[in-house]
């Protein structure tokens, strides 16, 4: 007898601590966020999407996959501001996980904290087209935004989760490192640090004290890439892509949807192609999902080129994750601007 129960007491040693290690289960509804907690979790969790990149975020369908994911997730991390209205509802529903509801402890959404554009500031109606009350959702298009998501997803896994904390935070601190390295150079950031340069460029003094300090040389990355471009038109098909455009100081002349959600009539695309050869747009910029004909239309028409460029993570073969995201629109914009 004591022989047997030693042996079920060294069989509990070895199960328990497996039992413990097993990853916390991370659901976002985006890849984009999927992608920004596995870079800050690490092998602590085990992430995943509903979403897979390639389509609409707008429309998707709740499958049963969608709802099991749900159920069994520690943790849902959603982009909010209403881009899931139309299927996230019917994920939870199906799910029944009370702790990922609305309101429930082991909910993010991530849009709490990032900085927000395109907010309407009088009555919406549906005749104003798929216009979103709490602002334009697609924010994860503005690094900045991609930063304060990633800290926001550690300092929530932390609080649920607090002795993995310090990991958490640790392994933030290098993403946030590598991506002020993408937006501004390594040498750059290394020898000013990455907050204080996202602070200038908030301020509008960064050039000024670049110059000031003779570091402009020194700028390189996704914004020295496209510092050059500062200023040039560019046409959209949606306006997903506002958030980037503002980052980098792009100036959007027209977009090909009539009113958001609503497809191009051949009158509109008229008005594009004159607002595009009036200020002299250099690309226009759609999402592979949106029928690529509209955009070539105006390009034929006008000077610009037609740029193809994922705004998720896994949308393209390029963009394997979030930093990736920006390395893959950068080259491909900055290629097409250049002439």
């Amino acid at each position: 007898m004591t022989r047997h129960i030693v042996t079920l007491l060294c069989a509990a040693a070895l199960w328990l601590p497996a039992l413990a290690a097993d990853p916390i289960r991370v659901v976002a509804t985006t890849t984009d966020l999927a992608a920004i907690a596995r870079a800050v979790t690490g092998d602590l969790a085990q992430v995943a999407s509903v979403t897979s990149g390639a389509e609409d975020p707008h429309f998707l369908q709740a499958r049963p996959s969608y709802i099991l994911m749900a159920r069994d997730a520690d943790l849902w991390i959603c982009v909010g501001m209403d881009l899931e209205i139309g299927w996230e509802p019917a994920i939870l529903s199906g799910a029944r996980n009370h702790a990922i509801m609305p309101g429930g402890p082991h909910r993010l959404d991530a849009s709490a904290e990032i900085l927000r554009m395109d907010v309407p500031k009088g009555p919406i109606s549906r005749a104003q087209g798929d216009v979103h009350p709490h602002g334009n959702p697609h924010y994860w298009l503005d690094p900045l935004n991609g930063r304060i998501v990633a800290e926001s997803i550690a300092k929530k896994l932390g609080a649920l989760y607090p002795h993995h904390a310090p990991a958490f935070y640790a392994i933030l601190a290098r993403f946030q490192n590598e991506l002020d390295a993408r937006m501004f150079g390594p040498a750059l950031v290394k020898r000013v640090g990455g907050e204080k340069l996202w602070v200038l460029l908030l301020r509008n003094e960064l050039d000024p004290w670049l110059k000031q300090q003779s570091l402009q040389g020194e700028l390189a990355g996704w914004l020295g890439r496209m510092r050059p471009l500062a200023g040039s038109g560019l046409v959209l098909y949606h306006k997903s892509w506002n958030y980037f455009a503002n980052r980098f100081n792009l100036k959007i002349v027209a977009e090909l949807e009539p009113l958001p959600g609503i497809p191009p009539s051949p009158a509109h695309l008229a008005g594009v192609v004159q607002a595009a050869k009036a200020q002299d747009a250099k690309a226009i910029l759609i999402e592979p999902f949106y029928p690529v004909k509209p955009a070539e239309f105006v390009a034929q028409r006008c000077s610009a080129k037609v740029v193809v460029a994922a705004n998720a993570v896994n949308g393209q073969p390029e963009a394997t994750d979030y930093l990736a995201l920006f390395d893959n629109l950068v080259n491909r914009l900055a290629s097409a601007m250049t002439r």
